[in-house]
């Protein structure tokens, strides 16, 4: 569990009344703003594994390092919820949800279409500067052979992709990946760091990516995109027909 005592969540604010003289507190506006920083931090962990699915959401010991009562961490959960990033259950609890196979293919195929289409604009848009600053990317791994810091990788692999998002996701097409948390969903897989296939097999992928990109040549980038995410919903459904073979045996 992450310590959370460098965070500075907000004093209570006072809002003083030119009419009668009298003081009025903004309580309304304190609980959202505690809300909101609960479910942003909520969200942090589950997207940086620091809470794994599957895994119960210990309400007493976050409320405590976040320096909050259990009512703003209990509306972050239920907002949560309604995001399908978490699930209750009675007399249980929050517990991080674990998508099944199905669904995770289902995400992988969405991703294939929306992010084909970022990349495609984000070629036809990117600056010189984000072009620097793209190239940096995966610099720290090598070409060729394992790569052996699977979490740094997978790191890596989330900034990535958001930031070709937040170059070609413009408008529209940014709201229906924020608000279906199609990205999030993706890396909820249980095995390696939530990656679906291992860095060795994706590296060459993201590097063609950032090529086309780089190059704004908006088939090519919009091509790679699309077939890195086909290759991991691909492994996805090898995998549940062996899954339901096994089953059926």
């Amino acid at each position: 569990m992450a310590d959370f005592a460098h965070l500075h969540l907000p004093r209570r604010r006072f809002r003083g009344s030119s009419t009668r003289g009298r003081l009025t507190i903004n309580l309304g506006a304190e609980h959202k703003n505690l809300d909101q920083k609960a479910y942003q931090i909520i969200k942090a962990m589950i997207i940086d594994r620091q809470l794994l699915p599957g895994d119960k959401i210990p309400q007493e010991k976050l409320a405590e390092e976040l320096g909050i009562s259990r009512t703003p961490l209990v509306n972050a959960l239920k907002f949560l919820e309604k995001e399908k990033l978490v699930q209750s259950f009675p007399r249980r609890g929050f517990f991080v949800r674990l998508f099944d196979r199905q669904e995770m293919i289902s995400i992988f195929e969405l991703r294939e279409v929306l992010e084909g289409l970022a990349a495609r604009r984000a070629a036809q848009h990117i600056s010189e500067k984000e072009i620097v600053e793209l190239k940096g990317f995966f610099r720290q791994f090598p070409g060729g052979g394992e790569i052996a810091d699977i979490r740094a990788y997978a790191r890596e692999d989330r900034r990535f992709h958001g930031f070709l998002l937040g170059i070609g996701a413009k408008e529209f097409l940014k709201s229906i990946l924020e608000a279906y948390n199609i990205m999030s969903f993706s890396y909820q897989s249980v095995s390696s760091e939530g990656l679906v296939r291992s860095p060795a097999e994706t590296i060459q992928e993201h590097r063609a990516i950032i090529d086309a990109v780089c190059r704004r040549d908006a088939d090519s980038a919009e091509k790679w995109m699309r077939q890195h995410l086909s290759n991991s919903a691909a492994v996805l459904r090898r995998e549940f027909e062996e899954e339901r073979s096994t089953s059926l045996s």
